[in-house]
């Protein structure tokens, strides 16, 4: 009988493990207000959640070249990753105990394109660092999120993975790492393919359970 491959559980953050826009949108504000008289909504943060960090800067602060703007998203990363530090954000339902449920049995690993130190105020506000193995985000290295799924499979040895991510660049940066693909159909975004789906974190375990028989 075939022995089955362990299967490593990559993770996106926003619109899978959590929802920060208002928070984000608000130490944002904190900076961009006072600095540049632009106030960031959650509406703003929605818009452009899944976005490289630069390439959001870009959206939500118009009319200023990327240079011009580094000192400002500078401070408001500071302000961003303090702000969740302390506080956290919006986890979806049963995210904790689903968590530790699927960490008895699957490596967990996060890629994200945010900024360095946004994973880890999500990790330190809930204590959550114990239940991942590794993780990496653009603001380390600057890559794209399917050249990091294939880092951290290729890092941490695993001959499969599934990334959970919500909106149609996650599935294509999954489709380009090699890796598989389960929608969170509850986040932000829809995909065009006919793929796995969860409509609540949840749905996780099960639907990991079924993948495993395939």
């Amino acid at each position: 009988m075939e022995q089955k491959k362990e299967l490593g559980i990559i993770f996106d953050m926003d619109g899978t493990l959590w929802d920060s826009a208002s928070q984000v949108a608000r130490a944002w504000s904190g900076v961009t207000e006072p600095e540049l008289g632009i106030k960031i909504t959650k509406e703003d943060m929605y818009r452009c959640m899944g976005m490289p960090m630069d390439k959001l800067a870009m959206e939500l602060l118009p009319g200023y070249s990327f240079d011009q703007l580094t000192p400002v998203l500078k401070k408001c990363e500071k302000a961003e990753n303090d702000y969740l530090r302390e506080h956290g954000a919006k986890l979806y339902p049963n995210l904790i105990q689903t968590l530790q449920t699927l960490a008895k049995d699957h490596p967990l690993f996060i890629v994200s394109n945010c900024q360095c130190g946004y994973i880890e105020s999500f990790l330190e506000h809930y204590g959550l660092s114990d239940y991942f193995c590794d993780f990496v985000c653009f603001g380390d290295n600057g890559r794209s999120k399917g050249d990091n799924i294939a880092l951290i499979i290729e890092r941490n040895g695993l001959s499969r993975a599934v990334y959970v991510g919500d909106i149609q660049a996650d599935y294509e940066a999954a489709m380009a790492a090699g890796a598989e693909f389960i929608h969170a159909a509850y986040g932000f975004g829809s995909i065009d393919k006919k793929v796995e789906a969860i409509r609540e974190f949840s749905d996780l375990p099960h639907c990991i359970a079924n993948l495993m028989e395939k």
